[in-house]
């Protein structure tokens, strides 16, 4: 029976594995599991200082006399 979702194979320094298999038996998941949501994670921080760079940049051109009043919004 095929995998639901997609797989991908990744080559670990023993170091790095070692890590992984101590926090998966800490935390009671697979291997797998573990490596998921570390992903998912780290992912979660990439798309955090995206945002905050984004947020940085618009502050930067920001101009008060420019800006909308809420009145003229709604």
């Amino acid at each position: 029976m095929p995998a639901k979702n997609p797989r991908v194979n990744v080559v670990l320094e023993k170091g790095l594995f070692k890590v992984i298999e101590r926090l998966a038996k800490r935390d009671g998941v697979s291997l797998s599991l573990k490596v998921r949501d570390l992903v998912k994670e780290a992912l979660e921080v990439e798309e955090d200082i995206d945002l905050a760079l984004f947020a940085e940049k618009r502050e930067s051109t920001f101009r008060k006399s420019k800006a909308l009043k809420h009145d003229e919004v709604w």
